[in-house]
């Protein structure tokens, strides 16, 4: 096996001898140690890991099967991993839920879930209250898992229903501002591959999981596709001139743009962990790739696009949702170009607010 570098592999994985002497990928954290079977870089490994960071093991098959007592709480999570509702969702949905379900089997797999009540649900959250978001994340799955004990005739009566998480008081991922993505410009500049891998997130506005799998068999002339991982969406995106810049230094053979130092496809975890570090490196820990999805979509509506327009760029099937990602806006800016459209005079028309092109051509 080929020698690893530490620094590529997510963080509490390193090569190790296996008593046979064979080379393995090892996870520790405290004093839970497993070997990780799945090949590095894949979505097979990322399960394994995210299973790892639970300190437990991925089992094979229906996870957890022969430990489960029929009717309980953890009998129910295996039922639903097995379920067209679970697998029918996108690889990275699954791991989202995969890991909330989990959290859910470690606190109340015992508990059998025709006993479970309304105010045991809002006893349940009421602990989360330092954690707001991660609460609703929470009720969420306890939600999708109720009615799956519904379809399975578990119980007659949905516990969730009528219960009520937390306000939001978060816009959730850090929307990066022209500042910060100066900042981390300076720190890497054209030429090199986390400038690279900013300028596909920012130009094409897409969420990381489809940002490292574009590759030149993407691009058509002036336009980049994509297929959206997590709705399916199709998109054909006009390429940016700083996105077109920043592709100059990607190899030209290879099956995507952003590779590992193994010359591997990224996977989203693995990238998630790298992009993190680089933007430890510009001075910007509050800073993560997600955000530069939120900042494309500002830049978008700061240009004076209309919704559908950001929608078109995002791939958004929800209008509000792209309302919700552009919260962080120029108010002034926007509000001036609002005021510019007013008549000066009671029998003037008004003017038409100049639009700019889908792609956004803003100020950098």
């Amino acid at each position: 096996m080929a020698r690893r570098s530490r620094s590529a592999l997510p963080k509490h994985v390193s090569p190790a001898r296996d008593r046979y002497g064979n080379v393995r990928l090892r996870f520790r954290k405290g004093l839970f140690s497993t070997y990780l079977k799945s090949p590095f870089p894949s979505d097979a490994f990322d399960d394994e890991y995210q299973a790892a960071l639970r300190s437990e093991k991925a089992g094979h098959g229906e996870i957890g099967k022969a430990r489960t007592k029929a009717g309980s709480m953890a009998a129910l999570v295996v039922s639903y991993y097995g379920s067209p509702e679970f697998l029918s969702n996108a690889t990275s949905t699954r791991t989202t839920y995969r890991r909330i379900c989990e959290r859910i089997r470690n606190e109340h797999g015992d508990k059998m879930v025709r006993d479970l009540r309304r105010q045991h649900v809002k006893a349940m959250l009421g602990k989360m209250s330092a954690t707001p978001a991660a609460a609703n994340n929470y009720l969420k799955i306890l939600r999708v898992l109720m009615r799956h004990a519904l379809d399975a005739e578990t119980i007659a009566r949905d516990p969730t229903q009528g219960v009520r998480g937390y306000g939001q008081k978060s816009g959730g991922f850090h929307t990066w501002s022209e500042a910060e993505i100066a900042a981390y410009e300076a720190r890497h500049p054209i030429g090199t591959k986390p400038r690279l891998a900013m300028a596909l997130m920012l130009y094409t506005g897409q969420r990381l999981g489809d940002a490292v799998k574009l590759g030149w068999k993407d691009v058509s002339k002036s336009r980049i596709s994509v297929r959206q991982e997590k709705t399916g969406t199709p998109l054909a995106i006009k390429m940016h001139a700083s996105l077109i810049e920043a592709l100059q230094m990607a190899p030209p053979d290879k099956a995507t743009f952003l590779l590992t130092s193994f010359g591997k496809p990224f996977t989203a975890a693995g990238f998630g962990n790298w992009f993190r570090d680089r933007c430890n490196e510009a001075g910007l820990p509050h800073c993560a790739s997600h955000g530069l999805r939120k900042a494309a979509a500002r830049r978008l509506a700061e240009a004076g696009n209309s919704i559908n327009h950001i929608a078109a760029v995002t791939g958004h099937l929800s209008l509000k949702e792209v309302e919700r990602y552009t919260r962080a806006a120029d108010q002034e800016k926007m509000a001036d170009a609002a005021v510019d459209t007013m008549p000066i005079r009671s029998d003037q028309k008004p003017r038409q607010s100049q639009q700019s092109g889908i792609v956004g051509q803003t100020d950098n």
